[in-house]
């Protein structure tokens, strides 16, 4: 097998990592340190890269709710106010980003990742139990307030393993939105999230970027993009009739799993 072929199907395995996690509530940073620890392959510019495959995927899918905002906001005042309610769940994540950045790249070991992995594993079957009752399903009708304590959830999944999509949905619970309305203002809450994270990395990396554009990069950018366009569709059916507990199960099973390996090998 060539080294191309081999760098080839790495990359999308990788990739395909990056779109089945990114939003679902399991954490995909913690998943993309333990394989590209197995796989021995990957590095901060290829991360940049597959983490854009997945925001270009969730940006398709949202396409027409998107534009049909862009539409509202000239004439609904309840729509620019909607658009405030995501600005604010963004600025604290923003904030701590860019004040602890440093302190939070030292948190990247697999020890941390397993750690966080149960914990929201727990958190998850804890706050999204079987007799759940029916929350709020219309996002123009949640608070400023809301959406502030949504973003602030937010912040918790910079530590690795914590899963970004899984601290703001269970959050969203916690507030009041029911699954779909959590999952929704998630999903709309990481497009400037994401995309600012994405950016500022990509400008802190141009130099390594320009250099490693290359077959590796542009595999799993592909490979993110086409399973994270599969993943957000399914999920947002997902979530209009089921809870989230199995996600919490898998995180513990993962999580355990990763502590046995890591003291046994």
């Amino acid at each position: 097998m060539s080294p191309e072929l081999i760098i080839a199907l790495k990359a999308a395995v990788l990739g395909v990592v990056e779109g089945l996690t990114e939003f679902l509530p399991v954490s995909s940073t913690g998943h993309l340190i333990l394989a590209s620890h197995l796989l021995d392959y990957g590095s901060p510019e290829f991360d940049v890269a597959i983490q854009l495959g997945a925001m270009l995927a969730l940006t398709w899918a949202y396409r027409e709710r998107l534009l049909q905002l862009l539409i509202d906001t000239a004439t609904r005042p309840a729509a620019r106010l909607f658009v405030l309610k995501i600005l604010v769940a963004f600025l604290p994540a923003a904030v701590v980003g860019l004040t602890l950045h440093h302190f939070l790249e030292t948190l990247f070991r697999p020890g941390i990742v397993a750690t966080t992995l149960i914990l929201g594993g727990l958190v998850i079957l804890m706050i999204d139990g079987p007799r759940r009752f029916r929350g709020l399903a219309d996002l123009e009708l949640m608070t400023v307030q809301q959406a502030l304590v949504i973003g602030l959830g937010q912040t918790v999944s910079m530590v690795p393993g914590v899963s970004r999509s899984g601290a703001t949905i269970v959050t969203g619970l916690l507030v009041g939105l029911d699954r779909r309305a959590a999952t929704d203002f998630s999903f709309l809450l990481a497009l400037p999230t994401m995309y600012a994270a994405t950016l500022y990395s990509m400008w802190k990396a141009r130099a390594q970027l320009a250099g490693e554009m290359g077959l590796g990069m542009g595999v799993g950018l592909l490979a993110a993009y086409v399973s994270a366009l599969i993943v957000i569709n399914a999920f947002l059916r997902y979530v209009q009739t089921n809870s989230l507990r199995p996600f919490g199960w898998y995180r513990i099973v993962a999580g355990l799993a990763v502590l046995a390996w890591f003291f046994l090998r």
